[in-house]
């Protein structure tokens, strides 16, 4: 069966202080982007969906940085979900789907080829990893401490048959949908857990990047 990357980068450059989008910034001297699409090589194909405004520049840091790996570009919508849906119109439905954070591109191989084979018919597979950290709720006037053993951080990417998850996109949006898990479980299907990696960071701040210079 085919094995598809789906990477979503419709990020700007509000939360790190610059005009430039965060998915295009340098890490270890090569952009973000790049890092993240390689991962992918190995797959059969890799669709990329960024903001229709963003293709140019794109295109000119391909060539600036002599990248050459093979992806089919397709623009983004109005939100994450709309982007994913555009993307998944170039999925066929014989495939399995990798569905992924464009600024997270520390992600292993051995990762994504594990969540790949536990992806199923009807039954997504996505990484998890526990939360470290103590959780209160904050109410107005109080504040009550929760269990946090049961508790941990989803990350991407998410994996799924394409004729499930192409099926699950086909709906309208809703504000309830915060990943692709979610918008899976909506029509009914199961989402299978594997432990993820404290690596596979989202950069989304300058905090996130520095790390991730440490730890590339």
């Amino acid at each position: 069966m085919q094995k598809i990357a789906l990477i979503v980068a419709g990020g700007k450059g509000d939360r790190m202080n610059t005009i430039i989008p965060k998915q295009f910034l340098l890490l270890k001297g090569i952009p973000i982007l790049i890092h993240t699409l390689k991962q992918f090589s190995h797959f059969e194909k890799i669709v990329l969906i960024l903001p229709s405004t963003q293709f140019d520049y794109w295109h000119s840091l391909c060539g600036v940085y002599n990248f050459t790996l093979k992806y089919t570009l397709v623009a983004g919508g109005k939100t994450r979900f709309h982007s994913v849906k555009n993307g998944l119109k170039k999925v066929t439905a014989n495939s399995i789907v990798a569905i992924h954070d464009g600024v997270r591109p520390l992600v292993s191989t051995s990762l994504i080829n594990r969540l790949i084979s536990k992806a199923k018919e009807g039954a997504g597979a996505i990484p998890i990893v526990p939360i470290k950290d103590s959780i209160r709720i904050v109410g107005k006037e109080n504040s009550t401490h929760i269990d946090r053993s049961k508790l941990y951080k989803v990350q991407t990417p998410q994996c799924f048959f394409g004729s499930d998850i192409k099926k699950a996109y086909a709906q309208t949006f809703s504000k309830y949908f915060t990943d692709d898990a979610s918008v899976f479980e909506s029509i009914g299907g199961k989402i299978t857990t594997v432990l993820g990696e404290n690596k596979n960071i989202k950069i989304t701040t300058e905090e996130d990047l520095r790390i991730s210079e440490f730890i590339q």
